[in-house]
């Protein structure tokens, strides 16, 4: 496993924007009833960025991401995402932005049970910076300095019945797309009551198709959508698998992406699309 990926540099990027609209909405839905959840996140990163700051600055992903989108907008739509953007600009500044753990953290309740994991040493130390002096209600997660993988098999499943993992790695390794989906099923098998959902980049090199392949049999949810960085160096698109989707999710989960727009475009069609995947899906 590589130590030397750090989210900063990619903070707010156009993946980030369509990473963090799926969360917000499968977050908002398991809300909805009193009973208490679990949100469990393999590699959580240090949870809060600055678009002002030398990482985000010096690769301009931001600019091309949620900047643009809400220049383009010229205000944010309501949805549990940008309310969650709210409070954390709020409480830390214009230029903050929220990782998937403060995006969480903005949704849950203190009832529910929030567990994080993170090996790489600088961002774990940021990482609980970030919670021991968080300016946002929710509930005080478990941090824990270790592998994503190892963590989410040793502690699943929680005693909540319902919930969601989520699994996002940095895809330095070539290998990282077929042991993540081994991940996603070795999860599902440990708590099949949850959400697995599942973020990958699309690269020209193409190998989420070998992440795709791999869960094919449990027939996941496909979200898939193009965007324009850096000139076309470098990623092309973004994705997420949703294992055990709830009834419903498609629709909303389409609608959430459509609020990208014009930053987020639908992913051209390559063949049959799999089955279950939105309009914009591959």
């Amino acid at each position: 496993m590589s130590l030397s990926y750090q989210h900063a540099y990619h903070a707010g990027g156009p993946a980030d924007l369509a990473k963090h609209l799926v969360l917000a909405t499968l977050l908002a839905q398991l809300t909805r009833k009193k009973r208490p959840v679990a949100y469990f996140e393999t590699h959580a990163g240090r949870g809060l960025y600055d678009l002002g700051g030398v990482e985000a600055q010096k690769t301009g992903e931001a600019a091309e991401g949620v900047e643009a989108w809400e220049k383009a907008l010229g205000k944010l739509p309501p949805h549990p995402f940008t309310a969650a953007l709210r409070q954390v600009r709020a409480a830390y500044g214009p230029r903050a932005y929220p990782g998937s753990p403060l995006v969480a953290r903005a949704l849950l309740r203190d009832t529910d049970l929030m567990a994080l994991m993170e090996l790489h040493p600088a961002e774990h130390r940021a990482l609980c910076e970030t919670f021991d002096a968080c300016a946002l209600p929710g509930p005080d997660p478990l941090i824990e300095k270790r592998d994503g993988g190892e963590g989410a098999r040793d502690r699943l499943p929680p005693s909540e019945r319902r919930g969601l993992v989520l699994i996002d790695p940095s895809y330095e390794l070539k290998e990282e797309y077929v042991s993540t989906g081994q991940l996603a099923m070795d999860c599902l098998v440990r708590w099949p009551e949850a959400i697995i959902a599942v973020w990958y980049p699309i690269l020209p090199a193409g190998r989420h198709m070998d992440l795709r392949q791999k869960v094919s049999v449990l027939r996941p949810l496909v979200l898939e959508n193009a965007f324009e960085l850096k000139g076309g160096a470098g990623m092309t698109g973004t994705g997420m698998l949703i294992l055990n989707a709830p009834h419903g999710t498609e629709a909303s989960l389409s609608a959430a992406l459509a609020l990208g727009a014009p930053v987020l475009q639908p992913m051209p069609r390559r063949g049959k699309p799999a089955r279950g995947a939105p309009k914009q899906g591959a």
